[in-house]
């Protein structure tokens, strides 16, 4: 593989950046710089870590980073349930961003399982 940019992980993460972004619109002012920024950094973690571990040119760290990846992943997913628990915005409105963050982590989990059992 040449880069990162050829994985459909890395691909189907940008994507869950761009709706997660568009989605935070709709918080409220007073969240701009307190839950909105932790959810905005969780976001970008994702295909950061799946770049990054892929440029190392190490299946271990590639492994590695890419279970940062998901920790990061399940802490979007934390949030976005947050939002909607403080009635932020509704489960209808996170479905996109939802449905994208289980897809990307099936394909890290898969992609895990393929890196630990072949050569690379």
């Amino acid at each position: 593989m040449a880069s990162y940019k050829d994985l459909q992980v890395w691909q189907k993460s940008m994507d869950l950046v761009e709706e997660t972004y568009c989605v935070l619109k709709g918080l409220p002012k007073e969240e701009n710089y307190a839950l909105s920024d932790q959810i905005r950094r969780a976001v970008v973690s994702i295909p950061s870590n799946i770049a990054e571990g892929q440029a190392r040119d190490s299946k271990k760290e590639f492994v590695r980073f890419l279970y940062i990846a998901q920790g990061s992943r399940a802490e979007l997913e934390t949030q976005l349930q947050i939002c909607v628990r403080l009635k932020y915005l509704s489960e209808d409105q996170l479905k996109n961003c939802l449905q994208l963050n289980e897809e990307v982590g099936k394909m890290i989990r898969t992609l895990i399982k393929r890196l630990s059992t072949t050569n690379y």
